[in-house]
């Protein structure tokens, strides 16, 4: 079963591998988040580590000082083979694989209004049925073309309630 995030990641770029590897090392969950946390807060950071100019043993010292301990050889290898460029993509592919051994699925509801809190467990009690997830993550966002009603969207399956969308249905109904 494909579990899906609500990250774009190209399917066979090397983002895609170190993220798998980061994942298979079985690097506590916390060290990766601390590692982009630090990454985010210190973009002068990414900047070294790309800089081809900046000797390699000048990265792996800051990396020593600057990360967490079980997360500097992974970060090591990826500045030896250039890859720092691609660390959001990677966490993001360590997220899925970590979504997809947790059975995590994420949707996303694009509506008018905001779910009541039944209509919202009754949207994740069916699509943990419909995906066999564990978990449902359902990320809420606004739309007032919808002119009501709402659009789920769980991987590449889409669920129009829509008003706009049955309206539009109709029109190509009428059409034929």
């Amino acid at each position: 079963m494909a579990m899906q995030t609500n990250k774009e990641i190209r399917c066979s770029s090397p983002a895609v591998s170190y993220g798998k590897v980061l994942f298979e090392l079985g690097v506590p969950e916390e060290s990766v988040k601390k590692t982009k946390e630090i990454l985010e807060a210190v973009p002068q950071l990414s900047d070294l580590f790309t800089n081809p100019t900046v000797a390699l043993k000048k990265k792996q010292t800051v990396i020593d000082r600057v990360f967490p301990e079980d997360m500097r050889n992974f970060l090591k290898t990826a500045c030896r083979y250039q890859r720092m460029d691609l660390m959001d993509e990677i966490f993001a592919a360590y997220e899925k694989c970590r979504d997809e051994q947790d059975k995590v699925l994420h949707a996303v509801l694009t509506c008018t209004v905001a779910p009541g809190d039944e209509q919202k467990r009754g949207m994740e009690n069916f699509l943990s049925r419909k995906y066999g997830a564990e978990k449902v993550h359902i990320e809420v966002r606004y739309d007032a073309d919808l002119l009501g009603g709402f659009i789920l969207r769980a991987g590449s399956d889409e669920y129009d309630w829509s008003m706009k969308g049955r309206l539009d249905r109709l029109a190509q109904t009428l059409a034929h």
